[in-house]
């Protein structure tokens, strides 16, 4: 077996392999390239997103800077956005939804060491898969930990360290990233601290929607 399969079957891998050091330096001359584009190249971005990725649509927009280990091993579905800062050590694979929002500085971690220095100092690490449901926006500079799953329709508050699963339909926050309680169909007329949304807003979203 190989460190590469080692790697994505989630068995302890030595990170410094030869194979894995040139593919993690092919995506960072990829995503260097990203890093540097022309503001108002939308469509090189997207292309090179498509070029880095695991799999995306054409709806999606990261801004930059952006830093993948890999890439490959990240898929994101249907209109994500992340703002500045995405950091993503995809050593495992990492699965995102649909309309997922990402605020600025969030890490997504599937790579982890052992606690012992003896076989840490080795190089030996270990990757565990994150997987994130549709409609999940994640406060900014917020960490998701290896192995971890965010269900759908959850917000994770700003600075969370999330070590453990979220269920569907929750606020949570903290570290470590507790719920906070329930998201419910009230929660749709407010967007923060009980200030009302106005019905205007809602038709003007819903018409441009529509086009």
């Amino acid at each position: 077996m190989t460190m590469k399969e080692r790697m994505l079957s989630g068995k302890p891998c030595l990170a410094f392999d030869k194979e894995l050091l040139e593919e993690r330096n092919a995506q960072q001359r990829r995503q260097f390239d990203f890093n540097n584009l022309d503001p108002e190249d939308s469509e090189g971005r997207v292309r090179l997103l498509k070029e880095m990725l695991g799999g995306c649509t054409e709806n999606v927009w990261m801004e930059r800077p952006i830093y993948f280990d890999y890439g490959k091993n990240t898929y994101v579905g249907d209109n994500f956005y992340a703002n500045t800062g995405l950091t993503v050590l995809d050593g495992a694979r990492v699965t995102i939804g649909d309309n997922v929002f990402c605020a600025p500085y969030v890490g997504i971690y599937t790579a982890g060491h052992p606690v012992h220095p003896y076989p840490r100092n080795l190089g030996i690490e270990y990757n565990l898969p994150v997987t994130i449901g549709d409609n999940v926006w994640i406060g900014a500079q917020s960490v998701i930990n290896p192995g971890v799953t965010i269900g759908s329709n959850v917000v994770i508050g700003s600075g969370s360290v999330v070590t453990k699963d979220i269920p569907d339909n929750v606020i949570a926050v903290g570290n470590p990233c507790r719920v906070l309680r329930k998201i419910t169909d009230e929660d749709k007329n407010y967007y923060f601290r009980n200030l009302p949304i106005d019905r205007e807003l809602f038709d003007i979203a819903e018409k441009q929607e529509e086009k």
